[in-house]
């Protein structure tokens, strides 16, 4: 059987076995493990610890910013070392409860979340979907896919495109080659370590060329992952890129 329809089974098995689960076992948030009356969502403690990312913020990072000087303000980092995409926007910040969110939807199979986090990102997308054209996930290399069998950025933007209406193009953009993992790296070596890492298919080359894609991912920490694929799509023919992550690494408050 090819390997997307042994993927497909794999995750429809799980998904049935989470249903399954679902009728014997009360739901629970997916946080803390406590009862709860609805099978979706959190628990009230855990949901108070999310922090959601508002205004005022950094136009071109999506940083929060402690005063609101107005509209367009840039902050020290955009000034200083401005990225290659244009916009970047987050709906939360990684702390609290989210990098057990993360974990649970890339590793522990709980796409089941991907609807309530998919919602938060296209709360946080409304400015960017405006001037968008289609939504493309951040990919994975092919045996990392096998590994995981999904890829979350996929995921998520597929639920982010069913509410906002933008279109999601898988194939536009490839991993070329397998990277090392980034934990534990600097900038600099997330940098070098990402270098020549995605192409655009020469087949896609023209659908690309003059759009504005948002480029989706699951979280923004350096931005390195984020600044090779955005400058391998500005290569390829896109007018400009926008980046859309479900969390971000923010500065203490």
């Amino acid at each position: 059987m090819p390997f997307h329809l042994l993927a497909a089974a794999g995750h429809l098995l799980r998904a049935a076995g989470r249903e399954v689960a679902d009728l014997v076992l009360p739901p629970a948030c997916p946080v803390c493990r406590v009862r709860l009356g609805s099978p979706a969502g959190l628990c009230a403690d855990c949901w108070r610890k999310v922090r959601f990312l508002e205004r005022p913020w950094c136009e071109r990072l999506g940083t929060p910013l402690p005063l609101d000087l107005g509209p367009g303000i840039l902050s020290a980092a955009a000034v200083a070392d401005p990225p290659i995409y244009a916009r970047a926007r987050s709906a939360v910040s990684y702390e609290g409860p989210v990098p057990d969110l993360v974990q649970a939807l890339k590793y522990g199979d709980r796409t089941d979340l991907a609807p309530m986090l998919g919602a938060w990102m296209a709360r946080a997308a409304h400015e960017l979907v405006a001037d968008a054209d289609l939504l493309v996930p951040v990919p994975l290399h092919w045996t990392r896919l096998a590994r995981r069998r999904f890829n979350q950025a996929a995921i998520l933007s597929r639920e982010v495109g069913r509410l906002t209406g933008l279109p999601v193009a898988t194939d536009i953009l490839v991993r070329a080659r397998r990277t090392p993992p980034q934990v534990g790296l600097g900038r600099d070596g997330r940098i070098r370590n990402m270098h020549g890492a995605f192409v655009v298919p020469t087949a896609r080359i023209a659908t690309l060329a003059g759009r504005r894609p948002i480029l989706v991912d699951d979280v923004l920490t350096t931005g390195a992952t984020l600044e090779a694929a955005a400058r391998t799509l500005l290569a390829a023919g896109a007018a400009a890129v926008d980046v859309l992550t479900l969390a971000r690494v923010v500065a203490p408050r």
